[in-house]
């Protein structure tokens, strides 16, 4: 009986692999092995940092409401805390924006809380 090989399935993964390892450096994008532990870490890499993104998007809104806050003469965190006792709540990403776009609203929310 003949040895039976899918060599055409196996192809087809070597070449999807190897489509998606295009434009890499060096061996990287044409050897099998290298090009599969590449791709690997390629993945985890961009696992790892869709989560980073959330972190550094949250400390930008953070640097941006300190910094709108401290010309009236407010720390960032006592501004969060009597937002919180204020119960007003709106999020750090919206505050952020307001901060940088639209002065006059967030000097409101500022005076409201003082």
């Amino acid at each position: 009986m003949p040895r039976s090989v899918n060599s055409v399935a196996s192809h087809a993964r070597r070449k999807k692999l190897l489509n998606r390892t295009k434009g890499y450096f060096g061996r990287r994008k044409n050897v099998l092995t290298v090009a599969k532990n590449a791709y690997e870490n390629s993945m985890l890499y961009a696992y790892i940092d869709r989560r980073k993104k959330k972190r550094n998007f949250r400390s930008l809104w953070i640097v941006r409401i300190n910094a709108g806050v401290r010309e009236y003469g407010m720390s960032y965190s006592q501004f969060i805390g009597k937002l919180a006792a204020a119960n007003i709540e709106i999020n750090r990403k919206t505050l952020a924006d307001l901060a940088m776009n639209n002065p006059e609203a967030f000097k409101a929310i500022v005076e409201k809380v003082k």
